[in-house]
C-alpha cells in the first residue's frame, strides 16, 4: 500500500471550518469571556482556586508568585506562564480592579504602564474579598470537572458570594465576540441585587436609582445618562469619562490646571507626554509647563499656564485632543449556559441570583447531611451512656473490635455508625459534665437540622439567607463611590483664539502664485513699503490682504472650486522673502488657478453673500454661511459649464449694482438683488447675453452714480466714462456699448478687444502685464473722460507685436480688504 493510500481525501473548507469552529468554541468558553455567575475568565478562576487549594490565604504569609504560577500551569492551565502571570498581575492592580482579588507584595506595575517585576521577585496571597468568591467551595456548592490530564479536579465556577462580574468588570476579545463590562460600586450592586430579589418584576428605571452608573477604581467623571440606560437595557452603550480637573489661581496672576483623577484604563505617562507634545509643538498658545507630581499622596498632574492664557479654552482643547476625556463603550457579553450572550444589567443580576440559590441550596444540603450524621452519632452516645455498665460488659465480653461492634448492633439496636463512635469514645467522656454536654449538643443539632430543612423547604427563607450574607459582605467590604456622575454630555468647543495668538498680519499673493504671511513688525522693519516685498525676478505682488491670524481666507479657483485656508496656517516669512508656492499650502491641481481670495472674519454675518461671475456671462449669488467648512481639500463653490470659467468672486450685501464688461466692448449694469440667492453648487443665472465669440473681461461692483468706469484695450488704449452714463437695466440683456474700436485700412488701430475694466472713484496706479512678460505702469487719472462710445487714447505704450494680457491695480494698504 502506497503512502498516499493511507489518507482520506478532505475538502479544505470543511477542515478549516471544523478546526476554526473548535478553536473559536475554546477561545469563547475557556479563555476570553467570563462566566456570568462568578465574573471570572478560566485563567482567573484557576489562579484563585490554586491559591486557595494551597492555603495561600490572607491569614498566612505571602508566597512567591512563581510557585502559584507553577501550580496553576501544572494542575489546571496548560498554557504559557506569562499568560497566567499576566492574569494574576491584573487581579492585583487596584487601578484596574474595583476590589483586588490578589494581595500583591512587591512591584506589581503602575498606572504609567510599567510592567510588574518578574514572578520570581513578587509575592502574593489571596485578598480578603477573594475569599468571599471561594467561600463554601468545599461544601459541594459548585460542580467540579477533571483537569486537562485527569489527575485532579477543578471547579467549573466559583460560589462567588458577591456579584463579581459587575463589581470588578472585565474586558476581553475572542473569536467573533468581545466583552467590555465596567467595574461598579459593591454597595450599589448588592443593594440592587437585594432589591431585585424582593421584586423580580422591578423595572430598569427603578433599578437604576440604586445602581446609577459604573464606578471606576480611578474615579473620574462619568457623562452620558442615555448611554448608561442603553447599556443597562441592552448591554451596549457609550459613555464619556472625563478626568477630575480644577483650575487653580497662582501667584502673579497666573493659573494652572490640576488633574487628580484620570479616566479608567488611560496610561498616565502617555497622557502626560501627549500634553507635553502639545506644549512643544505649540498647538496651543499658553502652556508653560506640564508636570507629573504623583506620589504617595495620589495622582496629580499639573499643567502650568503662561500669564493671561485662557485656562478654560486650553482645558477644552486638552479634553478634546488628549485622553483627558475618553469614550467608554459598554459591551456586556458573558457566558450563560455555555454560550456567549449580550446581557442587560437585570439579566446579569438575575443570573447571579439563580447561581446563589443553587449555591446556598447545595451548601444547606451538605450541612444538613453533616448535621444529621452528627445528630445520629450523638444520639447513639447519649443512649450508650445511659446503659453504660451493660455496654462496657458487652465490649469486655467481645473477642475483638469487629466482634464488639457486631454485638452492640445486635444487642442494643445501635447502627454501625453509632457502634463505631461508642468504641472510639475516650474515657474522659464518661464524666457527668460530658454526659450533659452531649445531651445539649443533641438538642442543638436537632434545632440546626430543623433550620436547615426550613431553608430547603421555603424559597423565601432561602432568599433571606442569601440577602443576609450579601449584606454582611456589603458592610464589611463596601466603599464609597469613586466616580462622579453627570447626566448630560458636555459638548467641547475649542475656540480658535486658544490655538492661535490673535495678531494682525499681511498676506500677499504674487502673480506667479507665491504666498506668504508677514508680521507687521517685519513689514515696518523692512521700510514699510510695498515695492520692496520679496518676489522672484519678473514676478510682482498682485494681491495684498490685511488680516488677523484668527481669520480665514476663502480661495476661489477658475474652475469653480474653493479652499478654506485659516490665516494662521499660511507659512510665516519675512517681508523680503519670496514666500512659498500656493500649491504647497493648498492642493490646487496644475490645470486650475486662484482667481479671487476673500478674507472672512465671521461666516454667520447676516445679509452677506458671495457673487460669482463667469466668462460666459453667468452670475450666481449664495449666502456666505454656506461656505463654512472644516475640510482642507477642494469643495465645489459654483457649478461651471464646459468651456466656461469664473472670472471674479466678490462679496455682496445686496445694496449695490453689478457692472459687467465684455471683450467686444459691451456692458450691462443691474442691481445685485436681481440675482436671487441659490445653493452652493448651483450654476447661477444669465447676467448678460453675449455673442458666440464674445466673453466677459470684468465684473465691477458699483453704487450710486459717482466715479467712472475705465476700460483698456489689448494695445494700451483707454478712456474713462462717468458711471452716470451707464443706465441700470434688467439682468440678462445685451447691454450697451462701452467702447468703439477704430476700423479701416488707413486708420491707426486702437485695439481689437478690451482686456480690462476698472471702477475708479479715486486715482489708482495700475500695472499692465504684457504677453512678453513686461510690467508697464500708469495712473488711471491719465485716461481721458469721454463718452461711452468713444475711441480712447493711448495710456500704456506697448511694444510692437506685444499685447496686454491683464491689468492689476497696484496693491495698497487698507484698500484691498474685501
Amino acid at each position: 500500500m502506497g503512502m498516499l493510500e493511507q489518507f482520506l481525501p478532505a475538502y479544505l473548507e470543511e477542515v478549516v471550518g471544523d478546526r476554526f469552529g473548535r478553536y473559536s468554541k475554546y477561545i469563547i468558553q475557556d479563555r476570553a469571556i467570563p462566566d456570568v455567575r462568578d465574573g471570572l475568565k478560566p485563567v482567573q478562576r484557576r489562579i484563585l482556586y490554586a491559591m486557595y487549594d494551597s492555603s495561600n490565604t490572607p491569614d498566612k504569609p505571602y508566597r512567591k508568585s512563581a510557585k502559584t504560577v507553577g501550580d496553576v500551569m501544572g494542575n489546571y492551565h496548560p498554557h504559557g506562564d506569562s499568560s497566567i502571570y499576566e492574569g494574576m498581575v491584573r487581579m492585583a492592580q487596584p487601578w484596574k480592579m474595583g476590589h483586588v482579588l490578589v494581595d500583591g507584595h512587591g512591584n506589581w506595575g503602575s498606572m504609567d504602564d510599567d510592567p510588574a517585576a518578574a514572578m520570581r521577585y513578587t509575592e502574593a496571597r489571596l485578598s480578603p474579598i477573594a475569599m468571599e468568591l471561594l467561600r463554601d467551595i468545599e461544601k459541594r456548592t459548585v460542580q467540579f470537572k477533571d483537569n486537562f490530564d485527569n489527575t485532579t479536579k477543578e471547579p467549573v465556577v466559583l460560589p462567588s458570594r458577591y456579584p463579581n462580574l459587575l463589581v470588578n468588570g472585565v474586558s476581553g476579545i475572542s473569536a467573533g465576540f468581545a466583552t467590555e463590562i465596567p467595574p461598579h460600586n459593591l454597595r450599589e450592586v448588592i443593594d440592587g441585587c437585594i432589591a431585585l430579589m424582593n421584586r423580580p418584576d422591578m423595572q430598569l428605571e427603578e433599578l437604576m436609582t440604586i445602581i446609577k452608573a459604573p464606578d471606576f477604581p480611578t474615579g473620574g467623571v462619568i457623562m452620558g445618562e442615555e448611554g448608561i440606560r442603553d447599556a443597562y437595557a441592552t448591554g451596549k452603550g457609550r459613555i464619556y469619562i472625563r478626568s477630575q480637573v480644577k483650575i487653580e489661581d497662582m501667584r502673579g496672576g497666573r493659573q494652572q490646571i490640576t488633574i487628580t483623577e484620570i479616566p479608567y484604563q488611560v496610561v498616565k505617562s502617555r497622557l502626560v507626554t501627549a500634553m507635553e507634545n502639545i506644549r512643544l509643538e505649540k498647538k496651543v498658545e499658553g502652556i508653560a509647563e506640564v508636570r507629573d507630581e504623583s506620589g504617595r499622596n495620589g495622582l496629580r498632574i499639573v499643567v502650568e499656564l503662561k500669564k493671561e492664557a485662557d485656562a478654560n479654552g486650553i482645558l477644552a482643547y486638552l479634553l478634546k485632543k488628549t485622553d483627558l476625556q475618553v469614550t467608554y463603550n459598554f459591551n456586556m457579553v458573558a457566558i450563560v449556559n455555555k454560550a456567549p450572550q449580550q446581557l442587560g444589567i437585570k439579566q446579569i443580576l438575575s443570573a447571579y441570583i439563580e447561581h446563589q440559590k443553587e449555591v446556598v441550596t447545595f451548601r444547606t444540603q451538605y450541612d444538613l447531611e453533616k448535621a444529621e450524621d452528627r445528630a445520629h452519632v450523638v444520639e447513639g452516645l447519649v443512649k450508650a451512656l445511659n446503659l453504660l455498665d451493660e455496654v462496657i460488659a458487652t465490649i469486655k465480653a467481645s473477642k475483638n473490635r469487629a466482634d464488639a461492634q457486631n454485638n452492640l448492633v445486635e444487642k442494643y439496636s445501635f447502627s454501625e455508625r453509632q457502634a463505631d463512635a461508642i468504641l472510639t469514645l475516650q474515657l474522659y467522656r464518661l464524666t457527668n459534665l460530658e454526659i450533659t454536654s452531649l445531651e445539649k449538643e443533641l438538642k442543638e443539632m436537632m434545632k440546626k437540622i430543623a433550620y436547615l430543612r426550613s431553608i430547603l423547604d421555603s424559597e423565601k427563607k432561602l432568599l433571606s439567607v442569601i440577602k443576609e450574607e450579601l449584606v454582611e459582605i456589603r458592610d464589611k467590604y463596601g466603599i464609597d463611590r469613586r466616580s462622579e456622575i453627570r447626566g448630560e454630555v458636555e459638548e467641547l468647543k475649542v475656540n480658535l483664539e486658544v490655538l492661535v495668538t490673535p495678531e494682525d498680519v499681511l498676506v500677499t499673493l504674487s502673480r506667479e502664485g507665491y504666498m506668504k504671511r508677514t508680521s507687521m513688525l517685519s513689514f515696518t522693519r523692512s521700510g514699510g513699503e510695498l515695492d520692496n516685498a520679496g518676489v522672484k525676478e519678473g514676478d510682482l505682488i498682485s494681491s495684498l490682504y490685511e488680516v488677523n491670524t484668527i481669520d480665514n481666507l476663502l480661495l476661489f479657483t477658475r474652475k469653480g472650486q474653493y479652499y478654506m485656508l485659516p490665516v494662521h496656517q499660511i507659512p510665516e516669512f519675512k517681508w523680503k522673502d519670496t514666500g512659498t508656492a500656493i500649491v504647497n499650502i493648498v492642493p490646487i491641481p496644475k490645470d486650475d488657478s486662484v482667481i479671487s481670495i476673500i478674507p472672512v472674519k465671521d461666516f454667520n454675518a447676516s445679509e452677506v453673500s458671495l457673487v460669482f461671475v463667469t466668462k460666459r456671462g453667468q452670475v450666481k449669488r449664495t449666502e456666505l454661511k454656506e461656505y463654512m467648512t472644516t475640510r482642507s481639500t477642494a469643495i465645489t463653490a459654483c457649478k461651471v459649464a464646459d468651456g466656461d470659467e469664473i472670472i471674479r468672486v466678490g462679496v455682496s450685501d445686496s445694496s449695490q449694482q453689478l457692472l459687467l464688461v465684455s471683450k467686444q466692448g459691451m456692458s450691462i449694469r443691474f442691481t445685485e438683488s436681481e440675482v436671487n440667492p441659490m445653493g452652493r453648487v448651483a450654476a447661477g443665472v444669465r447676467g448678460m447675453q453675449l455673442k458666440d465669440d464674445d466673453e466677459l473681461v470684468a465684473a465691477e461692483w458699483v453704487a450710486d452714480d459717482e466715479g467712472e468706469l475705465l476700460v483698456v484695450t489689448d494695445i494700451g488704449y483707454a478712456k474713462r466714462t462717468l458711471l452716470l452714463d451707464y443706465p441700470v437695466q434688467g439682468r440678462g440683456g445685451k447691454g450697451v456699448q462701452t467702447f468703439e474700436f477704430k476700423e479701416g485700412k488707413r486708420v491707426k488701430p486702437n485695439g481689437d478687444v478690451l482686456v480690462a475694466a476698472l471702477y475708479c472713484k479715486e486715482a489708482s496706479d495700475i500695472i499692465a502685464l504684457t504677453t512678453s512678460g513686461a510690467h508697464l505702469s500708469a495712473s488711471t487719472e491719465k485716461a481721458p473722460i469721454e463718452d461711452r462710445k468713444s475711441i480712447g487714447k493711448l495710456l500704456v505704450p506697448v511694444e510692437k507685436n506685444d499685447t496686454i494680457a491683464s491689468i492689476i491695480i497696484r496693491p495698497a494698504l487698507s484698500s484691498h480688504q474685501s
